[in-house]
This record gives structure tokens, C-alpha cells and sequence, in this order.
């Protein structure tokens, strides 16, 4: 295998730094979309956020405009705040019917969308559930574990969700993962527990778009609480996140590009320092860019009783970050979250550029009221990006701006009335306060962002003027 672990040879700091009105949009010409894709949503946080005003002060998008209550066009109820010219359906509530007569499962998560051959979007759906309750599908890695995945079919041009279907179970705590470019889903267990059976949890494992995943897990990753993955398409290099503290971003070298089941070798970063030290994410260093180079994680799957990986790449020097969970591929680079990092603790953004082997520092939330605890990111086809807040209070999806200005772009205030929604089996009550998360683009052109509300378990894909602002 070709040796891809040197890093840069300077270490520390290199500088600062389905109504008609639907179909109507959906026209819209593909070639503004194209001639917006840039990476300048992200070159100017670092300059922004020193500065950054409350989100009172600037309580929406200077080019979406304020957030309004919408109606759902599947249940008629005001689901979400949006700008102006948005819309959105509902669909896959926890509890309705799937394609293949099993109850959809509880607990939606991380997501991506991959285009088919036919036009029609694929999506391939988490389900973050820790109960050992049994497995949904017949083909289980442990058949008492009740998390896994489920598979949706989208109609981009009739606004409307067209299937759906299990697709891996026997897992536990689905929290996200990424795409590959060959049409697959890698899905992660955000957890280490052994199960009442003897079966050892946290492995990363494979979902095709179109059919049923495959239950061996990539063993190759590691065993530690595995939050996201993000993929190089160029070289077929995985980018790792772990929900923990400390945590490590981990890449892992397949063996044979496309196959990573086959093997391979798993690394952690390290973040050059000036003094030598392992790079920890307590400062506010905001805009400052760093040389990076890698650790090899001699024993990934780490037994009961044995050093976890991030504290096998601590011991090399490796940086280590709180909670690392979001990631995700853009603008040929990888964007990371650390939903507890930064100074205040409420956050922060980092761009790893694998060209340079540096990474840099992009965002930092000064308070909740700015940013509350991000968790899963995605870019547009456009390259702007979406952050999904897993906070305290009100619960927002934000984007930025051409010119790095974060911004609220959605408000969960999902509220079941005391009667219930027909055909609905969720419970009534508040469920406002839930976590966004999965949020993914239609893959071609961007016209539809799908996204989950956790609890209590539903899906939305939002639609309107994209091409009107940074999204």
C-alpha cells in the first residue's frame, strides 16, 4: 500500500485567516446553480466571528428574508418556520406503514441522497435507537439490536416520496455517517456497548441506496462511538468523526478504493502545534490554519479492557476535540464539527483541505444564542452549507451566507394537537425542542433539502428559492 500518512514538514499555525408553484421552481435553469457553486460561504467565517450578533439582532437570512409558520402539504399542520417561497412535505412518521408493511422505526437520523439513473432520489435513512428489542430485517449483525437504517424513493419532479423500506438492522445508535460515490451509505453506531448477548457494538457499516446493507462491519474503522464519515472521491480516502471526549478525526486507507471491506489501515490527525503539544480545541483560535500530518491507530478494534483509538492517537500526539460529529465531502475538502468545542463550548466548524494537508479553523460560536451545538453538516451542490443544531432551546437549521454570515434557514415547532394527526400513531404533545439532523441535498441540482426532526420521527424535504441566497 502507498504510504499516505506524511504530513506537512512546518509545523504550526500557517496564518489567520408538489403544488405548480413546485414544478414552476423546479424549471428553474441548472446553469445558475452551477455558476454559484464557490466556496465563498466558508472562506469569511473566521473574519465574521469575533463580531457575531445575537441571533436577535439578526434574526434571519439577508437574502431568504425572515422565517414565517408554513403549512405541511401532507398533514396541513404549521410544522416548520421558513422564508418566504419555501415549502416542504412531511413523510415516514415514526409508526406508518412502510412499503414492505413493517412500521417505519423511530428515532430518524443521519441521511444522504443519491440520484438514480431514472431522475428519481434515493435515500438511505438512520434510526438512532438503542433498545435491544429485535432486529426490523432478517439479515441483522446482532439480531436483539433494534437500531438500523430504512431506504426512501423520492419523485424530485412531482414533489412526492414514492416508497420506502428496511433496510439493516441488528445495529444500535445509528447516528449518521456519509455517501460514497459508488451509491452507498456507510452508516455508524454511535456507541461501544456490548450487548446483553456478548455482540460488540460500535462499527461502521454498508447500505446500498437501492437495496438491503450488508451486516459485516468495516472492523477496519475501529470500535469507538462513530458519528459521521465523509468521503474523498479522488483518492476513496474515509474521513472518521467520534461522538466523545476526548474524540479523534480518524481517515482510514482501504486496501482497494471501493471495497473497504477488504481492509485497510485507520489514522488519526495530528494538529501541529508550535510548542509540540497535542492540539486540543479549548482556545479560540478562530480563522487560524494549521499543518496537519497522521498517526496510524495500531489496534482499531479495540476490545473491553484494552486503550480505545483516541487515546492510542493522544499517546502519539494526536489532536484531540470535543464531541466530534458532523462531517461531510464539498468543495474538495472535508467540514467537521465539534458540537461542544470552541470557547464557549456551543460549537465549532473546522476545513480540513487534504491538497494542503492543513486545516483550519472556521467557526466558533460566541454564544447559543449565534449557534447551539451543531451536529450534522452537509453542502449544497452549490456549496453552501447547513448546520443542524442539537441544543438546549429553540432548535434551528442555519446556513450561511455568500459572505459568511450565519443564519437561521428552518424552525422546528412541531406541536401534535391533543387529538392527534389522522393516520398519524405519534403522541400528541411539544415536540419543539427535538434535534434536527440528516440534513442532505438532492444531489444534481439542489432543489431539495431533506431533513429529519428526531422525535418524534419524521421527515421533511423542503423546497423554494434556493438560488435566491448562499443555500
Amino acid at each position: 500500500m502507498t504510504d499516505t500518512s506524511s504530513g506537512s514538514s512546518n509545523p504550526g499555525p500557517l496564518g489567520s485567516g408538489a403544488g405548480s408553484g413546485r414544478r414552476q421552481f423546479l424549471r428553474g435553469g441548472v446553469a445558475t446553480a452551477a455558476s454559484l457553486f464557490a466556496l465563498g460561504p466558508l472562506e469569511a467565517l473566521g473574519a465574521r466571528t469575533a463580531g457575531a450578533a445575537p441571533m436577535s439582532k439578526r434574526a434571519s437570512s439577508p437574502d431568504y428574508g425572515p422565517l414565517y409558520p408554513v403549512k405541511d402539504d401532507t398533514t396541513g399542520l404549521e410544522l416548520l418556520r421558513l422564508p418566504k417561497g419555501f415549502e416542504y412535505i412531511s413523510y415516514g412518521w415514526t409508526g406508518d406503514p412502510m412499503s414492505d408493511d413493517m412500521p417505519t422505526p423511530s428515532a430518524h437520523d443521519g441521511m444522504a441522497a443519491f440520484r438514480r439513473p431514472d431522475g428519481k432520489v434515493a435515500i438511505v435513512r438512520n434510526h438512532e435507537r438503542g433498545a435491544y428489542d429485535g432486529a426490523f430485517v432478517d439479515r441483522a449483525y446482532n439480531p436483539t439490536a433494534g437500531g438500523g437504517t430504512t431506504n426512501l424513493v423520492f419523485d424530485p419532479d412531482k414533489g412526492k416520496f414514492l416508497e420506502s423500506y428496511a433496510s439493516l438492522s441488528g445495529t444500535i445508535r445509528n447516528c449518521a455517517g456519509g455517501p460514497t460515490p459508488w451509491g452507498t451509505w456507510l452508516t455508524c453506531e454511535e456507541t461501544t456497548e456490548i450487548a446483553p448477548n456478548g455482540t460488540r457494538h460500535g462499527y461502521v457499516f454498508e447500505v446500498p441506496y437501492g437495496g438491503k446493507g450488508d451486516p459485516r462491519p468495516l472492523t477496519g474503522m475501529g470500535r469507538y462511538s462513530h458519528e459521521a464519515v465523509a468521503l474523498d472521491p479522488g483518492t476513496g480516502i474515509v474521513y472518521l468523526t467520534e461522538d466523545a471526549t476526548p474524540s479523534g478525526l480518524y481517515r482510514y486507507l482501504p486496501v482497494k478504493r471501493g471495497e473497504l471491506v477488504a481492509g485497510g489501515e485507520l489514522q488519526m490527525l495530528v494538529v501541529e502545534t508550535a510548542d509540540g503539544s497535542s492540539y486540543t480545541t479549548y482556545a479560540d483560535d478562530t480563522g487560524t490554519e494549521y499543518s496537519t500530518s497522521w498517526v496510524t491507530i495500531d489496534n482499531p478494534d479495540y476490545a473491553p479492557g484494552e486503550i480505545r483509538p483516541a487515546l492510542q492517537g493522544q499517546a502519539k500526539g494526536a489532536a484531540v476535540f470535543r464531541r466530534l460529529e458532523g462531517a461531510w465531502w464539498g468543495n474538495d475538502r472535508v467540514y467537521i464539527v465539534s458540537t461542544s468545542g470552541g470557547p464557549s463550548g456551543q460549537g465549532q466548524v473546522f476545513e480540513y483541505d487534504p491538497a494542503s494537508e492543513s486545516m483550519r479553523v472556521l467557526f466558533a460560536s460566541p454564544d447559543r444564542a449565534v449557534l447551539n451545538n451543531p451536529d450534522n453538516i452537509c453542502v449544497s451542490p452549490r456549496g453552501g452549507i447547513v448546520l443542524c443544531e442539537d441544543g438546549s432551546e429553540g432548535e434551528y437549521l442555519h446556513g450561511l451566507t455568500t459572505d459568511g454570515e450565519i443564519f437561521p434557514f428552518a424552525l422546528n415547532q412541531v406541536v401534535i394537537p391533543a387529538g392527534g394527526v389522522p393516520g398519524k400513531k405519534v403522541a400528541p404533545g411539544n415536540y419543539s425542542g427535538s434535534e434536527w439532523c440528516g440534513s442532505t441535498f438532492e444531489p444534481k441540482n439542489g432543489n431539495w433539502l431533506f431533513a429529519n426532526a428526531q422525535s418524534p420521527g419524521i421527515t421533511f424535504a423542503i423546497t423554494g428559492p434556493f438560488l435566491n441566497g448562499s443555500l
